[in-house]
């Protein structure tokens, strides 16, 4: 009797459904990647940098008092500026660009030097200082800063002939991360109500690092949403255990304060952010890493019993 000729092998899967597939995965890809660069690069301009002061529109017998936006300590509330004081014709050397008398500025509310000083016959230069900027860190990334109204007044010359008059604020620079607008305010020593010398300077984080801090959120988000997608079907044993995951568990759980403390703008710890966000997401991967060690004790290999 012969034997029955064996049954033809199966033909092998096809190549070009998977090889199409992975190129729609990768131009997907590429085409989302371009998209997210177009949209950031749209959504993402910040306010133009405070203009510089235009000694045009002020008259040759007003001091101005420039301050130049320097760094935001958000944490300490405190705003560091360089101030520059351009004193009235009279008191200054067009020809040698030095100062005819010494002056000295001071800045309301106090900032922490008291009085800037700027000797006789030197030019002025700018002084480093910091001012209170009103704003709560908590509410970061959505945290604002408000300054309290800016005023200045101008002292010159020595002894008896000291004069104080009032100075002009003019508010320029700009600040990396933030979009800084300036609102003019009327000196209530002022009679006349159309002059506006005074100035309140408000710091609003810009679009850009905005942005950025969404993506790190999402990501953040993620890692215990993938953790627990992998590790829920092991436990229940709709697929196969894969002990080399737990690696993989122990990377994330270590990336997530990296990644915390990249966030631009430093958030104080403790912040909603903390509590809304990071302390779920490792709450969320400590779940996830104890469902796969059920699955682990379930799967382990258990030894059989010597026979007698």
């Amino acid at each position: 009797m012969t034997a029955e000729p064996s049954p033809p092998p199966a033909p092998p899967a096809a190549r070009g459904p998977r090889i199409a597939i992975a190129f729609g995965i990768v131009v997907a890809v590429i085409v989302i990647y371009a998209l997210t660069l177009i949209g950031v690069r749209l959504l993402a301009k910040s306010a133009p940098p405070l203009p510089a002061v235009d000694f045009s529109k002020i008259e040759a017998d007003d001091s101005v008092v420039q301050v130049r936006l320097e760094k935001l300590d958000t944490v300490a509330n405190r705003l560091t500026v360089n101030v520059l004081v351009y004193p009235k014709d009279s008191l200054y050397d067009k020809n040698l660009g030095v100062l005819t008398t010494d002056a000295a500025v001071r800045l309301y509310p106090e900032n922490d030097l008291g009085d800037l000083q700027y000797p006789v016959g030197k030019a002025p230069a700018q002084v480093s200082t910091t001012i209170v900027a009103h704003g709560d860190p908590g509410n970061w990334p959505f945290d604002s800063y408000k300054t309290e109204v800016l005023a200045a007044d101008v002292f010159t010359g020595t002894g008896q002939s000291r004069e104080k008059v009032p100075a002009r604020v003019e508010v320029t620079g700009k600040l990396d991360g933030w979009d800084a607008t300036v609102i003019r305010v009327h000196d209530p020593g002022d009679p006349n109500p159309d002059v506006q010398d005074d100035a309140i300077i408000t710091l609003q984080r810009a679009k850009g690092p905005l942005i950025f801090d969404f993506g790190i959120c999402l990501v953040l988000i993620a890692l215990p949403a993938l953790a627990l997608w992998v590790a829920i079907p092991m436990a229940l044993g709709r697929t196969s255990f894969l002990p080399p995951f737990i690696t993989w568990y122990g990377a994330m759980l270590f990336a997530i304060v990296p990644l915390r403390n990249i966030l631009p703008g430093s958030p104080p710890f403790g912040s909603w952010i903390d509590q809304a966000i990071v302390l779920w997401v490792l709450i969320g991967l400590v779940v996830a890493m104890t469902v796969f060690l059920v699955a682990w004790w379930r799967h382990r290999d258990r030894k059989t019993p010597k026979k007698t």
